[in-house]
């Protein structure tokens, strides 16, 4: 029996598409359920599958598991062979730690610049808060890339969860036009130019489904 992925609206649910991008690329066969967010009905039909009435949740065998983070843990130790975190312990436990500083901070982007995969535009009003969040990211990014760059693309070589965790950084970066560094630039083309963003992205300009606060071009 394959995993069910149950997700939001993919031009605006960020932390459906973490868990999305670790089934697709790794090629752990799936099955995805869609619920459109903020619409009538969105709480109680994502209450079938959650009782944190969120998304992303997956569904297997007897396991309900949700938040997006957990989703990856889960499916990390249900298929070790793939290796989606590093094998090495300390490249692990440093992977581990960005990808819970991401899961657990900066609020200033997300509640600034929400995530839009359609949107196309220049944002310049960076308050001091964003602009430290910002810089902050993109040591991450310099500093795992100058590290590992010689095991591949990723920021850990290898694509990873960490990469998972912070693709929806790279769309919205994208989207709003944030100005970044080369080696931070050379980054974000490298997870732009997976299939599996193009394919999340491909979907996501199909949808009708318009939230109007997430629409700040």
């Amino acid at each position: 029996m394959h995993p069910t992925l149950i997700i939001g609206n993919k031009n605006y649910s960020s932390w459906s598409l973490r868990p999305w991008l670790i089934l697709k690329i790794f090629e752990i066969p799936f099955e995805e359920v869609q619920i459109s967010l903020y619409q009538p009905g969105t709480k109680n039909k994502i209450l079938m599958y959650s009782p944190s009435a969120k998304v992303p949740v997956l569904k297997h065998h007897d396991v309900t598991c949700w938040d997006s983070l957990a989703i990856c843990e889960y499916l990390a130790d249900h298929c070790p062979n793939l290796n989606l975190w590093p094998q090495d312990n300390a490249h692990k436990a440093l992977a581990r730690s960005i990808s819970n500083e991401m899961h657990s901070g900066f609020f200033e982007i997300r509640n600034t610049l929400p995530m839009n995969c359609r949107l196309k535009s220049k944002f310049d009003n960076i308050t001091q808060e964003m602009h430290e969040e910002i810089t902050r990211i993109c040591d991450i990014w310099i500093d795992c890339r100058n590290k590992y760059r010689r095991y591949g693309d990723f920021l850990f070589g290898e694509f990873s969860i960490a990469d998972a965790m912070y693709a929806p950084v790279v769309l919205r970066f994208n989207s709003y036009g944030i100005n970044v560094g080369d080696v931070e630039c050379e980054y974000m083309k490298k997870i732009l130019e997976l299939e599996a963003i193009k394919e999340w992205m491909a979907a996501a300009a199909e949808e009708k489904e318009i939230v109007a606060e997430y629409e700040r071009g």
